[in-house]
Formats: C-alpha cells, structure tokens, sequence
C-alpha cells in the first residue's frame, strides 16, 4: 500500500527514470507536459552509491503557499538486491487522515526535477525525473482550490491509460476519486481511503497538474497541420487526441470536406472551438461522437453544406430547432443519448435517409418520422418502448427495417385491421413479449424475436424468409399461407412436442434448428426434403429417425443427446453430400454401412460418436468413411480398434478413443500421415503408440492409462507441441527420453510421491482435486486452473478458473497472484462478502497496463472454517465474474453456486449496462467486445464492464460429494445435470475432469475448455473437527520480511510430498541437462525441532516469512558449490502460439505486454529481497544413491530438487512455510499447459518477490511504469487551518522510535504503525561488502 511503511535493509542503487515533456515542447515517454513550478523548490537528497551501500544526505526543503510536509523517501529501485522504502506520510499525516473518511490524498502527476548528483561513488543517471505530489484534500476540495496554490495552472485526468481531459474548476479530484474505486466495488470508507493513495491505481485513474499533458501524439497533430495547409487534403482525422480545441493551422485549408473529430473533448468556446467549425465552407461530414458535450452544439447548425452529422455518445437531453436548417443533411446519428423527443423542425429535412435514435429514453416512435419520408430504418435499440402499436408503423409507409430490440417491450397491439404492407424485416430480441401476432404485416421477410417469453407466434408466410425465434417458451407456431420461401428457421430452445406440419411442407428450407425442445420424433418428409441441408435435432427425446426413401442433399445432420438405439440403414448410402453427423450420447451399439456395397461413395468428414455403447465391430464399418477427418468415438465399449482398418482412413487428422479399454493402439496409426491429435486418455493402454513418426502429430494425451515405458525414434517431429503422460503410475523416464522430449511446448508429467504413510496421515486433506485444460481448434490456451488442496496454515483450500476467451496473459497472470491477493485479504476481514470482493477488485487493479485492453472471466472457490467457530463445519465461499460457473454436487443432485454476469443471462445487468448509455451490438455484446458485464480487467470498458463479483457461501455437509468447476465453454455443451453424473461414474477427479472436456469436444465445442473436479470427504468427524493444533493466528497484515543469518544444520532424509493430482510440466526451453531426470516433487518436510511447536501466523505470498529461501546450483560433490541469484526481470509466460501477445484479431501490441517471438513476457512490480548464502557455511555430503529417477538430492539440510530446469536449494525451516503458500502450493515445480513455465521461486510469491527487481514499477503489471519520485504533501489553504489545529499538540520532529517487541494490532488501518518492527539481523557475506539501511528519521515541517 502507498501509505504502508516498508522496513527492508538492503543497498540503494541508481533508478530507472523516465524523460517528461517540459514546458517548451519537449517530449517524454511519461506523456506528459511537464513544467516547473517558479513558486516551488524542491531539494532532492543525493543518492549516494558505494559498492553496494546506500545512504542518504542533505535535508529537503521547500518554499511555497499552504502547508506542505515533506518527508526524505527511498524510492524502491529496479535494481539488484535493493527494497527501499517508499514511505509518504508520518505519523501526523496518518492521524490527520483517520480523523475523517473524507479526507485523503490526490496523486498529482507532472513536472520534472533534475536529481542531484551523487556525494561520492559513481555517477547516478542526470535524467529528469517525473514529479509525483500528494495533495492532502478532502472530498469537497475542488479543483479551483486546488489551482490556487499553482499560480492558476489547471487538472487534467486520465482514465485506464486513454485520453487525458481537463477538470472543469468545480470539479472535486478526490470525490471524483472515491467513486471510481466505490463504482468498482469497494465498499468500506476506510478501504477506499487506503486505496486512492495506491500508486497501482495510477493505471486506471491519474490526475496531472501540468499545463497540458500530451504524448506523442502531439507532434502528430502538428505535423498533420502543416501537411493539411501544405497540400490538397480532404479528409482529416484527428479522433482520439484529447483534443480540447481543432488546430488554428487547419482553419487555412477550405478544401477539407470530412472532419474526424470522434473522442476527444472538444470545447464550444476558444479559439479553437466549435463556434468555428462554420468557418470550413465545404465541410460536408463532421464526425462529434464522443466528447462529453452535454448540450447540443447549435453552432453546427450553420453550416450548411453537412451532409452527415454524428453527435453519439454526448449524453445530449435535446435536439435544437435550428436542426431544421442542414437542409443538406443525410445522416444523422443520435445514438448513445439521453433524449426522449425530437422537434418538428427535424421534419423539414426532406433529404434525410438514414437517423440513428438508438439507446436513447424514448418512450414512444417520435412522431415526426411520419414526415421524413426518405428514412426506412427505424433505428430505436434500447430505449424504453414498451408497447407497439401496429398501426403507428402503418402509417410510417416509407419504414421497411424495423429495430426495437432491447426496449422491455410487452406488448404488440394489432387492434386496427389495416395491414402494414412496408415492414420486411423486423428485430425484436431481447424483450418481454408473451404472445406476438403479427400476422397483419403480410410482407415480413425476417423476423428475430429470440429471448423473449413467447408461448405462440402467429405470423404471416407469403414473403417469410428467415425466422429466428429461439430462446423462448413456444409451443406451437402458427404461419399461414405455408411459407414457401423460408430458407432458414430457428426454434431452439422452446418446449415444442412435434413440429408443425406446415414446416415439411416448406419446399426451400435449408437449415432447420430445433435443438433443446421435446421432440419426440421427426416426421419422414422433412427428413427426405430435397432442400434441406442442415438438420440440427439434439438434446431432444427421438427414439428414432426415419428410414431416407432417396438420395437427399443433407450436409449435416445432428442427432446428439436423444435416445437412438440405431440409424437408419441407408443413411450414409443415401445421404452421399453429408459431411458432418454428430450421434453423441444415445444407446446406439452399431453404425450402418457406408455402403451396401464395397464401392463407397461417401463424403462423410466428421463423425461424433462419443458415448455410446458401440464396440470394436464398429471399426470395420468405418472404413468406407475414407474421407474422414475427425472421428470422436470416446466413451465406448471398444476393446481393441482393428489395425487392418485403421491403416485405411489416411486423411485422419484428429481421432478421440479416450474411455474405451483399450489395450493399445495399433502400429497401423502410422500410416494416418495426416493425424495432428490423438487423445487416448483413460484407458488400459500399456504400450506408447506409434504415433511420434508422424510429420503433422501435434498434441498426443495418454494420461489415465497403464503406461511402463516409452520407445522412441531418434528423433521427434518439430511439430510436436504437447505431450500429456499424467495418470500413469508405473511410467519411468529415463535421461534419453527426457533429452527427446525437450523441445516440446507442454509436458505433463506425475510429481512421483514418497512421502511416508505417517506423514501423508498428518497432511491429509479431506478433498483432492483434478483438472484439465484443453485448447481444442485455438491456437492458443486462454484457460487457467487454480488448485490448493492446502490454502494457509489451517484446513483449508482454495480453488479457481480463469478463461479470458481470445486472450491468454490476463487468465496466466491471475492464475498466479489471485491465491495470494486472497490470503492478503483475509488478513483484513473475516466477513465472506468483504474479503471475496476486496480480492476480486485488487487482482483487477493489480493487472496495471495488461489488464487495460484485455480481460477475463475468473470464479474463485475457498474451502474454509467458519471464523466464529473454528471448530465447527466446513464453509464454501465462491466469487465469480464473467461466465465461469461452479456447481456443487448434493445428494447426486446439481446445486449451482455462481452467477453468470452475461448480457443475454441477467436482465438487471443488461438494465445497469443500458443506463450506462453503452452501446450494445446486435450480437449482445458490450461495445462489440464482450457479452459479459462483469471482467477482471478490460477497464477501458469502465463504467459498463466492472470488476466486483457474485458471492455466496455455501456451508458444506456430509452429503456433498464433489464440486465441478468449468467457463463457459464446458457448460455450454454440458448440462449441469450431465456434469454431476458424469463425475459420479468416475472415481479419479482428473479423469473426471478430463472426461467432461472430452465429452464437450465431442458435443461440438471448438474452443478452449477448462475443468476442475474437487472430490469432498465432509464426513460429520470433519465437519465438527477440533481445530489442528498448528492453527491460524488471527487475520491480519503480516509483519514485512527481513534478512536473517541461516546456519544450517544436520536433519535427518525428509520424504518427498505432493498433492493429489499435481502435476509437473517442462518447458521446450528447458534443456535436457537441466532437466535431466527429475521429474518428481520438489518439496521436503523436515522435522520438526525439539520442543514445544510455536504457533504460526497465517502467512501469504505478498509477505513471507523472516526465513531464507536461496537457489543454488550445486556442482559436483566435493568441487564446490556455485551460488547465483535468479535475476527475473519480469514474469515470463511461454507462448509459442501468440506472436505479439495479443490474439490474432488485434491490431497493434499492447503497451506493457512483450513479445520476442517465442516468449511473452508482462512486464510485473515485484517486491525484491537481496538475500545471499554463504557457501562456506554448507557443507554437502556426498548422496547415498545416485538418484537414477532424479527425485531429489539431499545435501545436508538443505534439499535440492530439480523441477522445469531449475534447482532450487530450500533451508529446512522453511519448507513448511513454502508448502503453505498459496502460490508455491499450486504452481511449485508446475509448468502451465499452454506452454508458460511457472519456474520454482525462492520465496513464497513467484511473481513478487525475487532476487532482484525490475526496473519497472508502479504496478504488479503495470508497464511502463512512472518513476516513483520525491513526493511533496500539499494542503490547500481551505483546510490549512483545520491541519494546523489537528498537528498543534505534537512534536514537529519525529524520530525514529524505539522498536516495539511486539508487532501492533493487525486489524487497525496500514497507516496507523509507520515504523513496523525492525529485527536485528547479519547478512551473509555476498560479492561486495554488505549493505545496510540506517534507521530514517523524518522531518515534518510546516
């Protein structure tokens, strides 16, 4: 936290400085334009390097109006082995700002200050630094007020990193501050206090207080200006550049006829401003969306010559009668307001065609488009339209396009008899209609009127041509005259129980969908139509299809979930155009021929016939399929698959066998030289099969299985991107293999355990997990799983997912820290609402600069005790935003526990969006970007999208079984009901989780899909157990972690743990030496020492323990030991399938997220702790065993175990601790399973703490970051008074105060203890001499 003193010893170094912009025109990388204050002199204390010791000198002084405090402060550098301090505020400061929630500070961003060079040592950068100042204000403070003190100088802010606008003078900074962070979800006074002065917050909300920051952009502008007058231009944009006023150059060229002037903050006064837009005499297309405007500019009006107008997105309340001058004017758009009339005037505009009113208030269709005759769209999505009257439309002849979708419409009045003869087509999704009839409107070509209430539809067929009408309640439809030019029809999703006979008398209907209904049969003619060419039928009640009586055109046919026990006969032999045919889950136990006779003329591409109770004869009949692609047939009963048959299907490129018991997998499959994925996961298969000759092969999963070992050409193909052996108990690798297997992307492998029956007694849980994630035809994995069987020092576990949909980094990012933010906050609160949404909306403002753009779905489940009854039952708390779903399982029976935040799932989201005034597209998504109204990051989508989530706490009993967690992918295909039996019949949790993958793929789903399976074993002994005797201490902030002097001593062999169903992964830039053959755990349970066992605090990753955590590199036993320290300069994230790291649709990479072509690396704040060993102290003896499976190597009491191509050297003492981190817990030796390598850290937060810091900041992913510099405390002369009053009675110098022996109160404010407790301890002598931080004294003056 920005007001929370950080004691940590350690050298201070040169920092990583930005250049500003000063005020002449010079332009920085901080964009802004930065001047100096005349009125303020700030005086910088050196920074003093010597080999390694930092210190400070030179006391800071200051002149200038109102009270100002300025404190000496040790800005945290990106260096090595350096955490200074970051202290803003004294004791004074602290007090002054509890006395009252609606005090606080502004961050005020800007100016640049040259540093003074250093005393002595060597040269520190002379780059200017960017000036950060802390306002101390309160919330009625304004931004006139705030002017006063800088000779009148203006505020400007900035939203998640986009354009910067100017605060009006009447404007409060910190109100506008406190609600952004209440708009997010924070709800305590005080928390929202605490987090306005968190510098991470400067990348979704910052205040400047320069005279105009700009960017580069800037000189753009310019340029373009003297390019404009230079030459003949017509056309200019100058949208999104923050522009307040247009450029005095382009008032010199009178040939630009279309100005682009969208998102920026156009003002109507100035030089520049609109009342000088009539001076452009040709001007024919003025785009004004986006400005904030407020009133309708009525200087528009005079130009005469617009053709085209868009004044979207203005929050405008009324249209001007002067509208009715533009008598040239064609297009008008008005989207994105808050009007509820137009004026007569408006009639006038006899040229006008096209007028957007779209998300609007309006309650009725204006009248005046009766008189704009040349307008046939009636464009009014989401306003508040409620009932239609028909005869209104009847009179509006010149209406052909219809759009009132989104308006809670209900009702459609048809009282006159008069027919609307105009209307083709008509939009009416996303109401809340009961019965629609509109068989009056005799010309309707298309209809939409999916997700709405209707029981019966009546319309007309002379001219229907497409009709979508799923998502409904219909029972019957009714259209008359038959329809004969309907193609396409869509009636999923209702409750019909037979189909009307008027569909088989359709003579063109191509595509007919009626998935999810009661059908329980299909009548013969519409099966044998000659037109149809898409049958969709799943997830419906037939016992049967009809026979085909003739060749018939079909190209897809879906018959999924219904209850076949065969098809029909001639099928494939009369259906010679059919590519694709899903038959998943029914009875069938035989497919018919594909042909009567040898000759096949089949075309048939996909075949699905994933569970059913087919057995190894099948495969003979799928030999005439020669053109087959993609064959599912999982979950089976085959035996074996007949090698003669299998070597004829060479165009074979995906095949699926998984839960079948098969034995192995015949040597034919080489001859599929197309085959990319081969999935044969939960079988018996005891033999690797033949498939690593292959030129294309991909993916190959044969986890679950019964492997031994592995034989293997000489060499793989390149092609080769995961390899999943999980499941296998009785595989061992050897160092050939593992030197084969280097260079592919993904490898899953077992953590091997030993760990003692004893020991796994006292460490066992009662739940186990298991997971899986699968990319499915992505090129790419956006899909994370979370999984901690052992969360924190108690009984407890946390669990999650996360899915970003076309994105990978955000769900990678979260699936590291959102565990630890979680532990933090439970320091905090104890109350479930509290705490879950505190750490949704931290891990939303801790994703910085990568979460600006880019966004994911995240759900977070904890396992935990009630805090009043530590003793009592088990308690699931769950969070979720976006589409990720959790289910639990009770008494066999599915129990949902999470909300889906989607647009077309909740109407109170889509009601808070609409009022919003964002703009939803026709495909119910956010702006085009999202369905979902509720992210972890995408904060440029802010307001619409938030942060803050669903939760609720289920108390869990002996009756719950297991919990299913799964995004939107998996319970799209699988229903909740489906999901719980399908877990049930599986005992393993990761063959569970696996299955439900597999069963979605073969259900149809094409995108990423993740699974957790969590088993429980809540009996009525664990569900009023006593608590351990290693319990929690209350929750609160842990004290800051120090360096201590580590001797290690003589312990005895410690077993190696692991938890269920983790698993270790390695990465293709791993080298085999590295890796060689440890592919085992990673951790070791020491003994404890003699003596009574002291109570541990609750300890989280974002505040280890005071214990070292070294890694080292061993050399030969008896030559030494090498010493490193890891130097991460960022989180690094494998990616061999984003090139950019964005997804492919993105245009340009984001700022803050790097790519070097085979790595993707997000740039992260991480708290830095120099620790060093000293090698003389570890005296290695020689292993007892040369360790052929590479499990670990014990050196003394110091277990070095190789994971990912890292050895990691962990002291004894802090095994334990390491095991109880959220992050080491999950992700400790695991690589993920796109690719992205989560390497065995030294502490307990892999991402924020390492052995030496970036040199970026401001951020946990924030980058580039702004230089952290001196800050300077200014209070305006409003308040001057009340801080004098408050700071009277104390000491004007404080100094450094004597150590308490106890750390303070854990549940008081951060603030309350700025001097933390120190502990005296010796660094081990490193390279250099050591470094030692003095104890800062600080000056207050006023």
């Amino acid at each position: 936290m920005a007001m929370e003193d950080e004691d940590n010893n350690s050298a201070v170094v040169a920092t990583n400085t930005q250049t500003g912009i000063k005020k002449g025109g010079d332009v920085g990388d901080n964009g802004a334009c930065i001047d100096r204050q005349p009125d303020t002199v700030l005086h910088r204390a050196g920074l003093n390097q010597t080999a390694g010791r930092g210190s400070r000198s030179g006391p800071g002084a200051h002149a200038a109006t109102g009270i100002r405090v300025l404190k000496r402060n040790m800005k945290r550098n990106g260096s090595r082995g350096c955490v200074t301090r970051k202290t803003r505020f004294g004791s004074r400061e602290r007090d002054w700002l509890k006395g009252d929630t609606q005090r606080g500070c502004v961050c005020l961003y800007g100016g640049t200050v040259d540093p003074q060079p250093p005393a002595s040592g060597p040269q520190a950068p002379s780059t200017p630094q960017t000036d950060l100042q802390l306002v101390l204000c309160s919330t009625s403070t304004t931004v006139e007020e705030l002017c006063a003190q800088r000779d009148g100088q203006g505020l400007y802010v900035q939203l998640h990193g986009d354009l910067v606008r100017r605060l009006d003078p009447s404007e409060r900074p910190l109100q506008m501050l406190y609600d952004y962070l209440a708009a997010m979800g924070y709800a305590e006074p005080g928390r929202v206090q605490q987090e306005a002065a968190n510098s991470d917050l400067s990348c979704l909300i910052r205040f400047y207080s320069v005279d105009k920051p700009t960017d580069v952009s800037a000189e753009s502008v310019e340029l373009l200006m003297f390019g404009v007058v230079a030459q003949t231009v017509s056309l200019v944009d100058l949208s999104c550049y923050s522009l307040e006023a247009v450029p005095e150059y382009l008032f010199y060229s009178q040939d630009i006829t279309h100005l682009n002037l969208r998102h920026n903050f156009m003002s109507v006064q100035g030089p520049g401003g609109l009342l000088n837009l009539p001076r452009f005499s040709q001007l024919k297309s003025l785009n004004l969306s986006h400005n904030r405007l407020g009133v309708f500019p009525e200087c528009v009006c005079e130009i005469l010559t617009l053709t085209e107008l868009n004044l979207s997105c203005n929050s405008l309340h009324t249209v001007p009668v002067q509208i009715g001058n533009l008598q040239s004017l064609q297009m008008l758009s008005l989207d994105g307001n808050r009007l509820s009339s137009l004026p007569e005037e408006l009639g006038g505009l006899t040229q006008l065609n096209g007028l957007g009113l779209s998300f609007n208030n309006f309650a009725l269709i204006p009248a005046v488009l009766e008189r704009l005759s040349a307008v046939d769209k009636l464009a009014m999505a989401g306003n508040r339209v409620e009932s239609l009257e028909l005869c209104t439309l009847a009179r509006m002849s010149h209406l052909k396009n219809i759009d009132l979708r989104l308006n809670g419409l209900l009702r459609v009045k048809s009282e006159s008899p008069e027919a609307v003869n105009q209307v083709t087509q008509l939009d009416l999704r996303d109401n809340r209609l009961d019965s629609l009839d509109l068989s009056s409107v005799c010309n309707l070509e298309t209809l939409h009127c999916e997700r709405n209430q209707l029981g019966t539809l009546t319309l007309s067929g002379s001219t229907l041509r497409m009709l979508h009408a799923g998502s409904n309640h219909l029972t019957t439809v009714n259209i008359y005259p038959v329809p004969n030019q309907l193609t396409h029809m869509d009636l999923s999703q209702n409750l019909l129980e037979y189909l009307p006979d008027w569909v088989c008398d359709c003579r063109k209907v191509e595509m007919l969908d009626v998935t999810h209904n009661l059908l329980s049969d299909l009548p013969s003619r519409l099966l044998n139509s000659l037109s149809l060419r898409k049958l969709l039928a799943g997830n419906n009640r037939l016992q049967r299809v009809p026979d085909l009586l003739d060749h018939i055109p079909l190209e897809a046919l879906d018959l999924q979930h219904n209850k076949l026990a065969e098809l029909p006969e001639s099928l494939f032999s009369k259906a010679l155009n059919l590519k694709y045919l899903n038959a998943s889950a029914n009875a069938l136990d035989s497919i018919p021929p594909s042909s009567p006779s040898e000759e096949s003329l089949s075309t048939l591409q996909e075949l699905y016939l994933t569970r059913n109770n087919l057995n190894e004869n099948c495969g003979a009949l799928l030999v005439g399929h020669q053109n087959l692609r993609v064959l599912h047939i999982a979950y089976n009963q085959l035996l074996s698959f007949p090698a003669s048959k299998l070597s004829k299907l060479e165009l074979l490129e995906e095949l699926n066998l998984s839960g079948n018991k098969l034995k192995t997998i015949p040597s034919t499959v080489s001859c599929c030289k197309r085959l990319h994925t081969l999935i044969a996961h939960s079988n018996h298969i005891t033999v690797f099969p033949e498939i690593l000759n292959l030129p294309e092969i991909k993916l190959v999963d044969v986890s679950c299985n019964e492997l031994t070992e592995i034989q293997l050409p000489d060499s793989l193909p390149a092609t080769l991107q995961e390899l999943d052996l999980t499941g296998n108990s009785s595989l061992m690798l050897e160092h050939k293999t593992l030197n084969l297997f280097s260079h592919i992307t993904t490898l899953k492998l077992d953590q091997k355990s030993t760990t003692a029956a004893a020991d796994s007694q006292s460490t066992s849980t009662p739940w186990n997990h298991g997971f899986s994630e699968m990319s499915g035809q992505r090129n790419k994995l956006c899909v994370s799983v979370l999984a901690v069987d052992r969360f924190g020092d108690g009984v407890e576990a946390c669990y999650g997912i996360f899915d970003g949909d076309r994105n990978e980094e955000v769900p990678r990012l979260l699936q590291c820290t959102m565990g630890d933010v979680l532990c933090e906050e439970l320091q905090h609160s104890i109350i479930d609402n509290v705490y879950m949404c505190n750490t949704f909306i931290t891990s939303h403002r801790k994703l910085g600069m990568a979460g600006q753009k880019l966004g994911a779905s995240a759900l977070l489940c904890y396992i935990h005790h009630e805090p009043s009854d530590p003793g009592g039952h088990f308690s699931l708390t769950v969070a979720n935003v976006g589409s990720c779903q959790a289910v639990l399982c009770r008494d066999g029976q599915p129990v949902p526990l999470s909300k889906v935040y989607s647009l077309e799932n909740s109407t109170e989201e889509m009601e808070r969006v609409k009022l919003s005034k964002a703009i939803i597209t026709e495909d119910n998504k956010v702006s085009g970007v999202t369905c979902c109204s509720r992210l972890l990051g995408c904060s440029y989508l802010s307001p619409w999208v938030v942060p803050k989530p669903w939760v609720h706490t289920e108390p869990l009993c002996s009756r719950d079984e297991f919990l299913i967690l799964g995004n939107r992918a998996l319970f799209e295909r699988v229903s909740y009901q489906e999901a719980v039996c399908t877990v049930q019949a599986v005992r393993d949790p990761r063959a569970a989780a696996k299955k439900l993958c597999s069963l979605a793929q073969s259900y149809g789903c094409k995108d990423n899909i993740g699974a957790a399976v969590i088993s429980l074993h809540i009996s009525q002994d664990n569900c009023t157990c006593k608590p351990p005797v290693m319990t929690a201490e209350a929750r609160g902030p842990p004290p800051a972690s120090v360096p201590v002097t580590v001797t290690p001593g003589p312990t005895d062999p410690a077993a190696i743990s692991s938890s269920t169903g983790l698993i270790s992964e390695f990465n293709s830039e791993t080298s085999a030496s590295e890796v060689g053959s440890e592919a085992g755990s990673t951790a070791s349970d020491e003994h404890p020492p003699p003596g009574p066992a002291p109570r541990p605090e609750r300890r989280c990753s974002l505040h280890p323990a005071t214990t070292l955590c070294g890694i080292m590199v061993p050399g030969p036993v008896g030559a030494g030991t090498h010493l490193f320290q890891r130097q991460p300069s960022c989180a690094t994230f494998s990616s061999n399938h984003s090139d950019n790291g964005l997804d492919s649709d993105d245009e340009a990479p984001l700022e803050g997220v790097i790519s070097n072509g085979s790595k993707l690396e997000v740039e992260v704040d991480i708290h830095c702790c120099a620790f060093q060993l000293r090698s003389k102290d570890f005296n290695f003896e020689k292993p007892s065993s040369d360790y052929p499976n590479g499990k670990t190597r014990r050196q003394n009491s110091v277990v070095v175990s190789a994971t990912n191509g890292c050895l990691l050297a962990v002291c004894g003492r802090e095994i334990a601790d390491l095991k109880k981190s959220p992050s080491t817990s999950s992700l400790f030796g695991k690589k993920l399973s796109n690719g992205s390598v989560v390497a065995p850290e030294d502490s307990h937060n892999l991402i924020e703490v390492a052995l030496e810091a970036p040199k970026k900041k401001s951020g946990y992913f924030n980058a580039p970051a702004q230089q952290d510099p001196e800050d300077q405390l200014i209070v305006p002369p409003s308040l001057e008074q009340e801080v004098r009053e408050q700071l009277r009675g104390q000491s004007p110098l404080v100094s450094a105060p004597t150590l308490p022996s106890i750390p303070p109160s854990l549940k008081e404010p951060v603030w309350d203890h700025p001097h933390p407790p120190a502990f005296t301890s010796n660094l081990v002598p490193g390279p250099g001499p050591v470094s030692i931080l003095q104890q800062e004294v600080y000056d207050t003056a006023l």
